[in-house]
C-alpha cells in the first residue's frame, strides 16, 4: 500500500501538470466535478456516492496558489479523517448540506473560471481526459495491484458457476468477490447459453444456466477501472464454439500486439476490421465496439474509424472483440518493453496464439 506521502507526491505533480494546462488556456481558477477527475487529481479518493453517477458531490477548485475541495457536511468528515485529504494538499471547505449554494464562485472570488466539462467557463475536459490517460508510476503501481485483485475476484467467481444457478447468483457472487477485495463492480453482465450469442451487453436474468455462461466484470478501485470478460462451458466445447473462439482469440492477440506508440486508435480500428474479415466474420466489427484506453473511466476513448487519438507508453487498454457467442476481454498496459497483461489469471486455461512470429496467451473458454 502506497504511504500518504507517496500519494501527496503524485497529488502534487498533477496539480502542476494541470496549472500549466491552464495557464496555457488564461485559466485563472479550475472548477473539477467529474468523478473520474477527482479520482485522478485526488490520487485514488472516492468522492462518490452513487457509483452510477458521472459527477460528484465533491468540487475541486484549483487556482494558481491552492487547491480546494469544496463540498457540504455530510461528505466532509469521510474526506478530512478517513482520506485525508488535507495530507494530500487539498483545503477542505465544506457548507451546511440544507445551505448549499455558489461555494465554487465565492471561492474563485472573480478569476478567470474553467470546468471539466460545459458551463460558463472554458472547458478543460479535454485536457483532463489526456492528462488522467497516461498513467505515472504511483499510478502503474495502483493498477498493477487492483488488476490482480480484478483477476481473483473473476476466477474466483467463474469457478463457482453451476448449471441450474441463475444469472443474477453468478452476478451476485462476481459482485461480492469485487466488494470483498474493496473493489467496486461498475459493469456486471451474465449470460447464458443463447443469450451470449444474442447481446453484446446481456444484463443478467433469471434464466438458469444450462450448459454454458459468459461472465464480464468492470471493477473500479482507487478510481482505476480494470475490465475483463471469461466463459465457462459444461462438457466438451462443440466445434464450431471452439472455431469461434480461436478465430476471436487471434483477433484479440492482434490488437494487444497491435498497441504500440505511435499509432491512433483508429489505426487499432483498422486492425480489428482487418482480423474480422481475416477470420471469416467481417460482420462482427459492426456489432459491437472493440474497446479502446482505458483508466479512470471504463473507456477513455473508444476505437473508432475517427478516432486519431495517439496511442503512447505508460497508457492502459481494454480491447474486447467478440464473434457471436465467443468473446476476449483483458487489461493491458503498454510499456516501453511492451505490451503487459494485466489481467492474466494463473491456472485459468489459455489459448497461445502467434502473430508474425510472436506468441500470446489468450483465455480460452472453461470447460467443467
Amino acid at each position: 500500500m502506497q504511504t500518504l506521502d507517496e500519494r501527496a507526491a503524485e497529488v502534487s505533480a498533477k496539480l502542476a501538470q494541470l496549472r500549466r494546462r491552464m495557464d496555457a488556456h488564461g485559466v485563472e481558477a479550475l472548477e473539477i466535478r467529474q468523478t473520474a477527475n477527482l479520482a485522478w487529481l485526488t490520487a485514488g479518493v472516492a468522492t462518490y456516492v452513487n457509483i452510477a453517477s458521472e459527477t460528484s458531490p465533491v468540487r475541486a477548485l484549483i487556482t494558481p496558489g491552492r487547491a480546494y475541495l469544496l463540498t457540504d457536511s455530510i461528505e466532509a468528515p469521510r474526506l478530512a479523517q478517513e482520506a485525508q485529504v488535507e495530507a494530500l494538499g487539498f483545503a477542505l471547505v465544506a457548507e451546511t448540506w440544507h445551505a448549499r449554494g455558489d461555494l465554487v464562485q465565492r471561492v474563485a472570488g472573480g478569476l478567470r473560471l474553467g470546468q471539466d466539462g460545459e458551463g460558463s467557463g472554458v472547458n478543460l475536459a479535454a485536457e483532463l481526459q489526456q492528462l488522467r490517460s497516461t498513467l505515472l508510476p504511483s499510478e502503474i503501481a495502483r493498477l498493477r495491484v487492483n488488476s490482480r485483485l480484478a483477476a481473483e475476484a473473476m476466477h474466483e467467481a467463474i469457478r463457482t458457476v453451476q448449471i441450474g444457478q441463475s444469472e443474477h447468483e453468478a452476478a451476485a457472487r462476481l459482485a461480492a468477490e469485487t466488494y470483498e477485495r474493496g473493489g467496486v463492480p461498475v459493469v456486471v453482465l451474465v449470460a447464458s447459453d443463447e443469450r451470449i450469442a444474442n447481446y453484446r451487453h446481456p444484463l443478467p436474468t433469471d434464466k438458469p444456466i444450462e450448459r454454458y455462461a459468459m461472465l464480464v466484470l468492470c471493477f473500479r478501485k482507487d478510481g482505476l477501472v480494470i475490465s475483463l470478460t471469461r466463459l465457462v462451458h459444461f462438457g466438451r466445447l462443440p466445434s464450431d464454439l471452439q472455431r469461434k473462439a480461436e478465430a476471436c482469440a487471434r483477433v484479440d492477440a492482434r490488437l494487444i500486439l497491435g498497441t504500440r506508440a505511435g499509432r491512433t486508435l483508429s489505426d487499432l480500428f483498422a486492425i480489428a476490421r482487418d482480423a474480422y474479415a481475416d477470420e471469416g466474420y467481417p460482420e462482427a466489427i459492426d456489432e459491437h465496439h472493440q474497446g479502446g484506453s482505458a483508466g479512470y473511466a471504463v473507456r477513455e476513448v473508444i476505437a473508432r474509424p475517427d478516432a486519431h487519438t495517439p496511442i503512447a507508453v505508460n497508457q492502459m487498454f481494454a480491447w474486447n472483440p467478440s464473434i457471436r457467442g465467443v468473446k476476449s476481454e483483458d487489461s493491458i498496459l503498454l510499456t516501453e518493453n511492451g505490451v503487459e497483461i494485466l489481467t492474466a489469471m494463473e491456472g485459468f486455461p489459455t489459448l497461445s496464439v502467434s502473430i508474425d512470429g510472436q506468441a500470446i496467451a489468450r483465455p480460452a473458454i472453461l470447460e467443467v
